[in-house]
This record gives C-alpha cells, sequence and structure tokens, in this order.
C-alpha cells in the first residue's frame, strides 16, 4: 500500500475537525492508500490536537497509517505530498482587512519557507484567510517550489453559489454546471452566471436577470457573515467539505473546469501576472490549466475588474511592508 503524507495546520480548528477524519478514511486518496497526517498547530493548542490524534485512533481507519503534531512547522512539513493550510489569525472586531492581511502575511512567510522542506511532488492548497494572498505570500517565500503547486480555496464560493441557484430552481445541486467563482475569496468576488447552465439550460433563460445581479450576488458575496450570524462562527464542515472537493478535483484528471485561486503566470481576462487569482481551471491529475477561451460580457468584466484591484492593493501592501519587488 502507497503512502501519502499530508500536512494539516490548524490541525485544533473547527475547519480540521471537519476534515481529517474524512482524509483518513480513505475517502480522498482511495483505500489502496494509507494517509500519514503531519499537523501542525500553535504550541498552547498541543493538546487539543492531542485529542483529536486519539479520536482519529479510535476511528479504526485501516487507511490511516499515523498521526504526528508538532508546532514547528518545519518539521510538520517535512516530506509531505500535501500541505492544507487551514491555520491562520481570525478577523477580529474592528479589524481592518488589511490589518488581518499583515498578521497573516508573517504566517504564512514562516511556513512557506519550511515548504522547502517537503516532497518534491509537494501541492498545496491554503484556506486560511485571506487565502489569495496568504496563497501568493507562501509561494513566493518557498522559491524551490513551483508557483504551480500552489492553490487557494475558492470550492466554498462555488459551492454555496450552487446551491442557491439550485434553490432558486428546485432542481438538484448536482444539475447545475458551469459555474465559476472568479477573483478573490471576500465579498468582491464575482461568481459567473452568465456561463452557467441548470439541466443543461443557460441560468439566464430561467432566472431573473434582477435576482441574479441583486439577491444572487449578495447571497454569495455576504453568505460567510450570514454564517456567522445565525451560529455565532465562521464555516466550518462545509469549509472542509470544499477542501476535500478541491483535493479531489486537482487529483483527479478531467475537462471539467473548477473554480481554485492559482498564481497566474500571464495578463489574461485584465488580469496581470503574479496575482493568485480565481479562474476555471482543469486538471490533468498531476497539474492544471486556466481556461482560455471564456467569453465573458462587459458586466463580466467590470465585476473581475473590481475583484482584481482589490487583489492587486493587497498584493501592493504586503509588497511595502515586506520590501519586496515586483
Amino acid at each position: 500500500m502507497k503512502t501519502v503524507r499530508v500536512a494539516v495546520s490548524g490541525a485544533a480548528g473547527q475547519i480540521c475537525y471537519g476534515l481529517l477524519f474524512r482524509l483518513a478514511s480513505g475517502e480522498v486518496f482511495g483505500n489502496d492508500c494509507a494517509v500519514h497526517l503531519q499537523l501542525l498547530e500553535l504550541p498552547q493548542a498541543v493538546s487539543r490536537a492531542e485529542g483529536v490524534a486519539m479520536e482519529l485512533d479510535d476511528c479504526g481507519f485501516p487507511t490511516l497509517a499515523a498521526v504526528e503534531i508538532f508546532s514547528d512547522p518545519r518539521q510538520a512539513f517535512n516530506g509531505v505530498h500535501w500541505a492544507l493550510l487551514l491555520g491562520s489569525k481570525p478577523r477580529l472586531a474592528g479589524m481592518e482587512r488589511n490589518d488581518l492581511l499583515l498578521e497573516n502575511a508573517r504566517i504564512f512567510v514562516a511556513q512557506g519557507e519550511a515548504l522547502a522542506h517537503a516532497d518534491a511532488t509537494l501541492r498545496v492548497v491554503v484556506v486560511g484567510n485571506p487565502c489569495n494572498s496568504n496563497a501568493m505570500i507562501a509561494a513566493r517565500s518557498c522559491p524551490e517550489v513551483p508557483s504551480t503547486r500552489f492553490s487557494a480555496m475558492t470550492m466554498l464560493d462555488e459551492n454555496r453559489a450552487k446551491a442557491q441557484l439550485a434553490h432558486k430552481l428546485q432542481v438538484n445541486v448536482g444539475q447545475v454546471e458551469d459555474l465559476i467563482v472568479w477573483g478573490n475569496h471576500s465579498p468582491t468576488m464575482y461568481p459567473d452566471f452568465e456561463n452557467a447552465a441548470v439541466a443543461g439550460k443557460p441560468v439566464t433563460e430561467q432566472c431573473p436577470r434582477q435576482w441574479l445581479e441583486g439577491e444572487f450576488m449578495r447571497g454569495v458575496r455576504q453568505r460567510g457573515a450570514e454564517i456567522i450570524k445565525a451560529r455565532g462562527s465562521s464555516s466550518a464542515a462545509s469549509a472542509a467539505s470544499a477542501c476535500i472537493d478541491h483535493i479531489k478535483r486537482l487529483s483527479t484528471p478531467s475537462d471539467k473546469y473548477f473554480s481554485a485561486a492559482v498564481v497566474n503566470d500571464r495578463e489574461r481576462y485584465g488580469v496581470p501576472a503574479g496575482v493568485v487569482f480565481s479562474f476555471p481551471i482543469a486538471s490533468d491529475g498531476q497539474g492544471w490549466r486556466i481556461a482560455e477561451d471564456i467569453k465573458l460580457s462587459a458586466y463580466a468584466q467590470q465585476n473581475i475588474a473590481v475583484t482584481r484591484d482589490e487583489l492587486l492593493a493587497e498584493k501592493k501592501t504586503v509588497q511595502e511592508f515586506f520590501g519586496w519587488h515586483s
């Protein structure tokens, strides 16, 4: 039985609690693959991570090879094939987005540097927010690893958008296709309903344009805030499920496009090189490619420009803070 080593940061957090058991069960990497978990937590939270490890043992998963817990990212990332970076400092009351960005920048510089100790086949998935810019920082901090190995998760936003359309049209969510979320994982994201279809018919022929541009767009963009208001804490189980979807889509050869934020290698769709931007991508199981032929209306281009400009501003903030050059 082959073994895949998976590092997960924020191991004692809520998202991780919804993720680790599914990773260990064989659901993600298959029943013919043993999973060796290398968990990273802050020193003060290691005991809680140890409790999670005890529960993992108690599940008796045949595919769970081992669970190790570390507070040093260099040890946690040593030899890993996947690094799932869930841990980040949460946004506190009164904190501006730039404050959150700079607080997490220090974390992701350190973790990025430590990724140099990973396996040569490493793939990195950033979930901790602000995930686009955190992925950019981690990739910039680890030049030993190709930037194509880094991605940030916008699958949660895609899943949310599909669910809202399914509810509106009273269909199964599996009938919603070609719904891509562009840009930043923030309230500026653009869920592209114009290129989406439900049961083989364009969404724009089935839903009122006023609803799509209004309630639908607001619903997708503000869903995270609504969940915090309703349950008193941020999305956890749905974020964990989206992370699993993201890993599976990256690992499975398919020509079907899905939403993922990746490092843009050249100017496309008005987005310059060097920005971690959510595009429609397809995977061959080892690498990915960005769709080059998506038709975008003036409305779509305007929305993409807004989220692009937000990411460029975040990039500038980070560069000025660290003294980095483009």
